[in-house]
């Protein structure tokens, strides 16, 4: 195959991919339901409050992954967050049940042909990677059987008290200008400062923490920490792109941390809506840059409390 044609052919399957997604995440939102939002709630009732993992590894799963198998969770009542390949699965002396569906994530990376290497040696030139996107169908525990069965560990939950001073500490540490006050929350690019009512002044003060860690997830756009875009004015697609960036950051944050908030801001769901229907990359971006400002935010807390690195098991690696 030319190197021609090998990027025709890898754009086409990137293309097809990014609409799959896309309209996966579409169709959710359309129904009234946003995708990283209290995913554990009443349809998966069972399934304990944490991020999808690989059960082989303890590894998370990262970008537009977690927003996957979150949806699974919901769709299927999984009574875990946990997942495994076929071959992993065998691998730990089980097997997944015959008939049962798999859940397909997805990984990018770029290679470089070998007809390309030898063009580069021959001109001196640099060789030219190509982008690739491929498919990696997982299954949750509850779709295997001989397991081990310490595998499936429900995450313990939050002790009475320590939710709130654990994110008050890793705010501190994260050295961003955080202030409480006011009756708006919001971030102040150009003065590099966090704004955020006092938690008496929600209906119920857990969401008090689901918006501090949203308007940290914007700060942590600034240059000197992550360097996202944060030139979108209001109303403007950048502006809800950012928007979609935080939103997710903060779901994957409070996960991570064990917050049940309860608050939705459906107030923006109609301009992401438009975002992802106008590019089928979007919710793909934005997950992946959400798990890189949670990692950043999570990065503040004590050593024994961080979550795994993101998995790259199989093959399988963020997607940009």
């Amino acid at each position: 195959m030319s190197r021609q044609d090998a990027r025709a052919r890898s754009g086409s399957d990137r293309t097809s991919l990014y609409d799959e997604i896309t309209a996966r995440i579409l169709a959710e939102l359309e129904a009234g339901r946003l995708p990283w939002v209290q995913p554990w709630g009443t349809a998966a009732a069972k399934a304990p409050l944490a991020m999808p993992r690989n059960a082989a590894t303890a590894r998370c799963y990262s970008g537009v992954n977690v927003l996957i198998l979150w949806g699974a969770v919901i769709q299927h009542g999984f009574p875990c967050q946990s997942w495994l390949t076929f071959r992993q699965a065998l691998s730990l002396g089980g097997h997944v049940r015959r008939g049962e569906h798999g859940i397909t994530v997805v990984y990018a990376d770029r290679f470089v042909p070998d007809d390309e290497k030898r063009r580069a040696r021959e001109t001196g030139e640099d060789a030219q990677a190509i982008p690739f996107l491929k498919r990696f169908t997982v299954f949750n525990l509850a779709q295997c059987e001989g397991l081990p069965e310490n595998l499936a560990v429900a995450a313990p939950p939050p002790e009475p008290g320590l939710i709130e001073p654990r994110v008050e500490a890793l705010i501190k540490a994260s050295g961003i200008d955080f202030r409480i006050g006011g009756d708006r929350a919001f971030y102040v690019p150009a003065h590099d400062y966090v704004m955020v009512p006092p938690p008496q002044a929600f209906f119920e003060p857990i969401n008090w923490h689901r918006t501090a860690l949203h308007e940290c997830s914007h700060a942590s756009g600034a240059p000197h920490r992550l360097n996202r875009d944060l030139s979108g004015s209001f109303g403007s697609r950048k502006y809800a792109f950012e928007e979609l960036v935080a939103e997710i950051s903060a779901a994957f944050c409070c996960a991570a941390l064990g917050i049940v908030p309860t608050v939705r801001h459906a107030d923006y769901v109609g301009s992401w809506a438009e975002v992802l229907r106008e590019d089928n990359r979007a919710i793909v971006r934005a997950a992946s840059q959400a798990s890189k400002a949670a990692d950043f935010l999570l990065g503040f807390l004590p050593e024994d409390e961080r979550l795994a690195p993101v998995s790259v098991d199989a093959g399988e690696r963020e997607v940009a």
